[in-house]
């Protein structure tokens, strides 16, 4: 059974996002996380058991935040009749988070999700990160149903395409630095719609 989280969680893990997203993954310790936190270090390996976990938690709240906000704006779109727009929507939703949340946006793009589920993460926390990636693969399924009533792996991998590998190519190196431009942002819409325009391959015939 987890330990109890005590000792004002949510202050290290906001300590930890300042510190990651001004500092970077290499320079966090628990001595910089209590003193930017208030909380001491025997208190903070209490509530997390190690500097691991604290890491995986921090991003894990942002990315359930973000994954939640932009399944809202996609299922509105496909509520609406209009599953290209749901795409487009996914797509920007960096963006879209980083005008309403830099630090946010910042903490998310600046880790990679193999680089904060390590074997030192507490299993808890592991399971809700492997959680994520099953909500997120879900979506996409859904999204090349909606689109080509196609489920298949090269429908599903266009779609990633558009939500998952352009943004990243396109949004992440500048919202590390702090402003996406706009004329990122329509170069981002037009390489999705080149994308959706041109399909998955035919499904092979057998």
């Amino acid at each position: 059974m987890p330990r109890p989280r005590v000792h004002a969680p949510d202050a290290v893990l906001d300590a930890a996002e300042e510190l990651l997203v001004e500092h970077g993954r290499a320079h966090l310790t628990v001595r910089a996380l209590a003193q930017r936190s208030g909380v001491s270090n025997g208190s903070i390996y209490h509530s997390f058991g190690s500097l691991e976990t604290v890491v995986a938690a921090a991003w894990l709240r942002r990315a359930r935040e973000f994954l939640g906000r932009q399944r809202s704006g996609v299922d509105a779109a496909l509520a609406g009749g209009d599953p290209r727009r749901a795409v487009l929507t996914a797509a920007e939703a960096p963006a879209a988070l980083a005008d309403d949340d830099l630090r946010a946006a910042r903490l998310l793009v600046s880790l990679h999700r193999d680089d904060v589920l390590t074997d030192a993460v507490a299993p808890d926390v592991a399971v809700e990160l492997r959680a994520l990636d099953a909500s997120l693969a879900a979506a996409l399924r859904d999204l090349a149903g909606a689109l080509w009533d196609r489920a298949d792996a090269a429908a599903v991998d266009a779609v990633t395409l558009c939500v998952v590998r352009l943004p990243a190519a396109m949004l992440f190196g500048e919202i590390r630095a702090g402003i996406v431009r706009p004329h990122t942002r329509a170069q981002l819409t037009a390489a999705v719609e080149a994308v959706l325009d041109c399909g998955p391959p035919p499904v092979p015939q057998h």
